[in-house]
């Protein structure tokens, strides 16, 4: 039994020691004759352009309107610039503090709404011909309208 467990212990230690030469794998040079480590070389040394995102700056316009929206608030006073200053910035980040909201650089979304300065759909397709009326009482359609509508529903089931 001794020498069955030495063996085998002896067999394991093998196995471990052994294994870690079996794992590396063996290069081969390209068949095209070009070294492939001159071509990853050449793609390694690009740098990659950092990208920016999102909005960087604002409009004057929009600006303008943004500070006569914070001082009709009382949360600016003065005369709207046009510019996107410490004094309009602390303004705004003060309105969404108050709001409950994440106060960031750039205005939020949900400000801006909630200073009459969402986006405008005057311009939308059905802006002007859609309506938005309550529907008509139940009474007024038809009873042959309504029966069909209850049968398609199964509700009679």
């Amino acid at each position: 039994m001794l020498s069955f467990r030495a063996s085998l212990a002896l067999a394991l230690s093998a196995a471990l020691v052994a294994s870690p030469a079996f794992a590396t794998h063996p290069h081969h040079a390209p068949a095209s004759g070009h070294s492939h480590k001159t071509a990853h070389h050449k793609t390694a040394k690009k740098k990659h352009e950092r990208r920016v995102r999102g909005q960087q700056a604002i409009e004057p316009d929009r600006v303008m309107q943004i500070q006569q929206a914070l001082i009709r608030e009382h949360y600016l006073n003065g005369e709207p610039t046009g510019k996107w200053d410490i004094e309009t910035q602390t303004a705004m980040q003060k309105f969404q503090a108050d709001q409950g909201w994440q106060t960031k650089l750039m205005p939020d979304s949900r400000a801006l709404k909630k200073l009459g300065l969402g986006a405008d759909y005057s311009e939308a397709i059905n802006a002007n011909t859609a309506s938005f009326t309550d529907p008509p009482p139940i009474s007024t359609i038809p009873s042959a309208q309504a029966e069909g509508f209850t049968a398609a529903s199964g509700a009679n089931q």
